[in-house]
């Protein structure tokens, strides 16, 4: 189904040309303060039906909002995208229905505890190009639901579909009787303006490229990144080969790759090897080669001097194999190659942010669990792993193991891994990675971490403990 044009999907309004200067992004801050201040007085049933309309519209308006993203950024799959905005805003909003995040949110009369959430303020949030509707969405949903203001700083290259996201915010704060500027946008910003926004906020959330999480790390202001994602998945012994190749392929080929927790490299059993290379073949919707003249094509355009071609990012699997000269069948959604090894033994086990996965034989699980670690440890190091396996020590021996914040089981990692309805992670779209990848949270974010928490301590009515119970073995 081909996208709606921009002009189609913004209902014929003409997209404002105005540019933010670095200057002005401080009057934007000084609005959004002021907004704020307002907002931090609404009751928790008024801030929650504001934030639950901010993902009705997503999810009402899925297919223009995907229309617009997929057309000014030409990445991606536009019936993706749609799936993407109608799950995410449908997953978020159950996540945080209910829960409370204003005034006092809990006690612990045992401990003599009483927490009361205050909001941070304004929130820097820098989208990138790959989610320009979902992640705004996302990272208005938390900041607001735990009292704050937020700015978004969109990628050049898909300012507007986020601009017109911001203006359709505003327009539902208004309705709820809300004041002005709660939700602001840079309009056609540069790196200096984004650098200006995260020194002049009060938190930033920078989903993006490695150089803007370390500046928004540089800014002096508490930060939440994310880092690279390189996901490696391992299919255990005894599995239903089909069904694992069949989530498998779900993920890597979703929205051409460009979701960061992605399956980008396959282990599997020398002795099922050629069976799990069928298992693939037999979904319909893979194309593989193992000719080292075709494999080689294909590691050259998607890498180039070692870095990764941004012009394979989101691109499909039958442009990819046309730029390496293969001719990929319509129905692929991605190609499979082999790899020569893991870690630096082939580039290949390198982040790919497009529709290009590799795979490789392993003997034991141990030595499966160790190539997944070389992988990470090339990059991707923090961000997530998958398993399908029905093994429980097996289960625990990889979580153990890897370096990584989430380890994805029996599912489709780039579908589950930012927060499902079959799974326990936080719905979101910023996956922290940890120390491991730079990052200062090891899990997904949320309303949470975008709100402070104060504690009031009274006396605890216990009996306080003698020395000889406190040190009795």
């Amino acid at each position: 189904m081909p996208s709606p044009t921009l002009e189609a999907a913004l209902g014929g309004e003409v997209a404002e040309t105005t540019t933010t200067s670095p200057d002005q992004v401080q009057r934007l801050v000084a609005r959004a303060r002021e907004a704020q201040a307002v907002f931090e007085t609404f009751p928790q049933e008024r801030v929650d039906a504001i934030v639950r309309d901010f993902a009705k519209y997503v999810y009402d308006n899925a297919e223009a909002l995907a229309g617009m993203a997929h057309k000014e950024t030409a990445l991606g799959v536009y019936e993706d995208k749609v799936a993407k905005a109608k799950g995410k805003s449908r997953v978020i909003w159950h996540n945080l229905k209910g829960k409370k995040s204003r005034g006092i949110i809990g006690e612990d009369p045992e401990n003599g505890l009483t927490l009361v959430a205050k909001p941070m303020g304004v929130v820097g949030a820098v989208c990138p190009v790959t989610n320009p509707i979902v992640t705004p969405m996302c990272n208005a949903m938390f900041a607001l639901k735990a009292g704050n203001a937020i700015i978004f700083a969109p990628h050049p290259k898909a300012d507007d579909a986020t601009w017109h996201l911001t203006k359709e915010y505003q327009r539902i704060v208004r309705e709820h009787g809300g004041p002005d500027h709660l939700v602001q946008a840079v309009r056609r910003g540069s790196v200096q303006t984004t650098q200006t926004l995260m020194k002049a906020v009060d938190v930033v959330v920078a989903t993006g490229g490695g150089a803007m999480v370390k500046s928004a790390y540089s800014s002096g202001k508490p930060s939440y990144g994310v880092g690279a994602g390189n996901v490696p998945v391992v299919i255990d012994r005894g599995v239903d080969l089909r069904e694992a190749a069949e989530k498998i392929v779900a993920g890597a080929s979703f929205d051409n790759g460009i979701i960061c927790s992605h399956e980008q490299f396959v282990l599997a059993p020398e002795e099922h090897y050629a069976d799990t290379v069928a298992a693939f073949r037999d979904t319909g919707r893979v194309f593989f080669t193992d000719d080292p003249a075709e494999v080689d094509r294909v590691r050259a355009v998607v890498f180039v001097d070692g870095h990764l071609n941004k012009d394979v990012v989101g691109r499909s699997a039958q442009e990819i194999g046309a730029k390496a000269g293969l001719r990929v069948p319509e129905g692929a959604r991605i190609i499979l190659v082999p790899a020569d090894g893991a870690g630096d033994d082939d580039i290949l086990a390198k982040e790919k942010l497009c529709p290009v996965v590799a795979i490789l034989p392993y003997r034991s699980f141990e030595e499966a669990v160790e190539l997944a670690k070389a992988n990470l440890l090339v990059e991707g190091a923090g961000h997530s792993a998958a398993l399908h396996s029905g093994d429980p020590a097996h289960i625990r021996m990889m979580g153990l193991a890897l370096p990584v914040s989430r380890l994805v089981v029996n599912q489709s990692s780039a579908l589950t891994a930012g927060g499902s309805l079959t799974n326990g992670f936080a719905p979101t779209t910023t996956l922290g990675c940890g120390s491991w990848g730079g990052n200062s949270i090891s899990e997904n974010l949320d309303y949470k971490h975008l709100m402070n928490v104060s504690r009031i301590g009274d006396v605890i009515a216990r009996p306080v403990p003698s020395d000889e119970e406190i040190w009795a073995a």
